[in-house]
């Protein structure tokens, strides 16, 4: 568990190095090509770095550079893994036709499209096909968000109003309205290829 040490105040530089008894706990860092890690004090940083500060004002100018090059670095590096895209983003399951009805509403509300998979948990295309959907949709996140509907646990009503006959299915709605559909019969990538082709030709992102 990271942390961050403070000491009393004093007129000696503090140093980053290896704390007393925790020898075994750190390894020796590598030169690497990074400018900020090669300019740091010492060679030895225990697996989770942690940050040093001195609350004295006298600590020597070049600890306090030191210290505050890691800080910015380790900062940017946060910011950087915020503004990262997710790999993949998880199907939002509908289980009920109001359910149903609610996620048209709200997108026809935010004059926003949506896509539906139906699927059911016999049929192994549907299986193998959503891992690649759930990779597609975050491509399109927070944009366009995808919805899944397993054919089982809904009313079989709301199946023949949706007009799906095979599984996988997947859907494009807006305005409460079913735009395109492609069929996955075939193999995941010309599926996955298809869809996103469905997506871009209604330019709905």
């Amino acid at each position: 568990m990271s942390e961050v040490l403070r000491f009393p105040p004093t007129s000696r530089p503090l140093r980053l190095g290896t704390p007393r008894g925790t020898s075994r706990d750190f390894r020796l860092l590598p030169r690497t090509s990074n400018p900020v890690l090669n300019s740091l004090p010492t060679k030895y940083f225990p697996e989770k770095i942690y940050v040093i500060r001195s609350e004295s004002s006298s600590s020597s100018s070049s600890s306090s550079s030191s210290t505050s090059k890691l800080s910015a670095w380790t900062q940017e590096a946060s910011l950087q893994d915020l503004h990262d895209s997710p790999v993949s983003v998880d199907l939002h399951t509908i289980s009920t036709d109001t359910h149903f009805d609610r996620v048209l509403a709200e997108a026809q509300q935010l004059e926003d499209s949506l896509i539906i998979v139906w699927m059911a948990s016999w049929c192994r295309k549907c299986i193998y096909l959503k891992p690649k959907l759930e990779k597609l949709a975050a491509d399109y996140y927070p944009r366009l968000k995808f919805y899944c509907v397993d054919v089982n646990t809904v009313p079989h009503k709301l199946v023949t109003r949706a007009g799906v006959t095979k599984m996988p299915t997947i859907q494009l709605w807006k305005d409460g309205k079913i735009q395109a559909e492609v069929t996955g019969g075939h193999k995941a990538y010309l599926v996955i290829s298809e869809v996103r082709q469905m997506i871009e030709n209604e330019g709905t992102v």
